[in-house]
């Protein structure tokens, strides 16, 4: 059995009310909170050869393009740690926590599923944030600290609670904008909705 999580309807419309016997779907809200919160209750009823995060996301330059989709090879919590005076310290960096403590390696939330490598899809690194903003001083720390490709608002959440719990899984992400750039009129939303989509078929009909 799968089970295809996103943050929204709207990232995965053509899985909505459809009826499958081997994928269910959850909808876990939007940011870390909710995505822990739901997807560990989920987890608390029904069990799960496979879970698939999907969504769209930012990217922090043009080496990705709009619309396309990417696999998330490991992601980070890239706003957990103390800034003072615009520099941010990650966590890990404070002495507060263990780069290595599971499911942590060297601060990363790394996924090690083999499917990853079997896919034609670009394998990314990603940050996830509690706020989306276009502050300049904010990208710059993330690249700075972490050097992601992507960002979100669930993915680590995602990769968490996975990796605690010991079942495979799989993040997709289809690129709506870039970091920054807050017109929206230059946004891909709906290339990247139904690329996704395209993608998502692809992955659970294999």
């Amino acid at each position: 059995m799968i089970l295809l999580v996103a943050a929204t309807e709207f990232e995965i419309p053509s899985f909505m009310n459809k009826e499958d016997a081997h994928l269910d779907v959850l909808i876990g809200g939007i940011g870390i909170a909710s995505t822990i919160y739901h997807l560990q209750k989920r987890l608390h009823q029904f069990d799960y050869d496979l879970i698939i995060q999907a969504g769209i996301a930012g990217a922090f330059d043009n080496s990705l393009s709009l619309g396309e989709t990417v696999l998330i090879k490991q992601d980070a919590f890239g706003d957990m740690g103390m800034e003072e005076k615009n520099n941010f310290t990650p966590v890990f960096r404070s002495g507060f926590m263990n780069a290595n403590e599971f499911p942590f390696n060297e601060g990363w939330l790394t996924n090690e599923n083999k499917i990853l490598n079997q896919s034609q899809l670009k394998t990314v690194g990603a940050v996830t944030v509690n706020k989306v903003t276009d502050s300049i001083i904010q990208k710059e720390q993330l690249l700075k600290n972490f050097s992601p490709v992507v960002e979100s608002m669930e993915g680590a959440a995602f990769h968490y609670v996975c990796l605690q719990e010991n079942i495979p899984f799989i993040q997709l992400r289809s690129i709506s904008n870039y970091v920054g750039e807050r017109d929206k009129s230059k946004w891909k939303m709906k290339d990247a909705v139904i690329n996704l989509n395209n993608e998502l078929h692809k992955l659970i009909n294999n």
